[in-house]
């Protein structure tokens, strides 16, 4: 679906925050963007949306280049920016005048959505809260249909309840058809919905591998005393030590912030466990 080729971009001359980039993002897959503030996670959401143009290399959505946002591309696409701006029309105003851009929208997932949020149709949107138009906007970007969903820290305003109920609405209205990209620094908001991790740091893919081969490579543990497991990262918490080692099969459930700082200290060695070399 998304296939990003030798990516060059940089906002300063002969200053390149991605140098040779390579990515590739298929249907029917939510792939969490993980990596902290000024990693290049909202700058790689925007080369995909063609919101920025590469200096060098391609970026392509089904086929088409992202720069030059061609209207097919465009209708099987939405954003989900950290910022943005909303007028001042209530929300069944706003949904009549921009359901038409997505031939595939539907308005009874929409409704279902906003009721889960507890957000009334009726209510004007430069009125709602922050977290309140963080839910309209995931609210009506699900609703798209888009094949291609795009979402930049969606989580960022919602307070616990609400990033529940976030999950379980991605969890029902995501399927097969759809590829996701969820970018956040906040790992375990994305912990039961994503397929793939991605993590990147200073411009550059550190890690990118499926749930199910962490789970099957690597086990998530607290450790007190000796292990005869092979450690790859450990770090001091209450009680011992929070480690992954080497699974010798045994699944856990998968820690994502220590994966995260682990992947961020110990790249090379997470990379080789699964696959014998580096990602890159």
């Amino acid at each position: 679906m998304v296939h990003i080729e030798n990516l060059k971009f940089g906002y300063r001359k002969g200053t390149y925050l991605f140098d040779d980039l390579n990515l590739s993002l298929k249907k029917g897959s939510v792939y969490g963007l993980f990596g902290v503030n000024g990693a290049g996670k909202t700058t790689l959401i925007r080369q995909i949306a063609g919101l920025l143009f590469p200096v060098g290399g391609k970026v392509s959505v089904d086929g088409l280049e992202s720069r030059h946002r061609h209207v097919e591309m465009m209708r099987n696409m939405f954003i989900i920016p950290e910022e943005f701006w909303l007028p001042g029309l209530s929300i069944e105003k706003y949904v009549k005048i921009h359901h038409g851009f997505y031939p595939d929208f539907n308005n009874e997932v929409f409704e279902n959505i906003l009721k889960e949020f507890e957000v009334g149709l009726t209510q004007k949107l430069d009125k709602l809260s922050y977290g309140q138009k963080k839910k309209f906007m995931i609210a009506f970007g699900i609703a798209t249909n888009c094949g291609l969903l795009l979402m930049d820290e969606p989580t960022n305003g919602l307070d616990i309840p609400s990033k529940s109920q976030f999950r379980k609405i991605m969890a029902m209205h995501i399927n097969y058809e759809r590829c996701v990209m969820i970018s956040t620094h906040q790992v375990r908001d994305l912990a039961s919905i994503i397929d793939y991790v991605i993590v990147l740091d200073h411009g550059k893919i550190r890690f990118l591998e499926s749930t199910e081969a962490i789970t099957n490579n690597f086990s998530f543990s607290l450790i007190t005393g000796h292990t005869d497991s092979e450690v790859l990262y450990s770090e001091d918490v209450f009680g011992g030590k929070a480690a992954i080692v080497k699974s010798a099969g045994r699944h856990t459930e998968i820690d994502f912030e220590l994966l995260f700082n682990g992947v961020i200290k110990n790249a090379e060695g997470l990379n080789k466990a699964i696959k014998g070399g580096s990602y890159e």
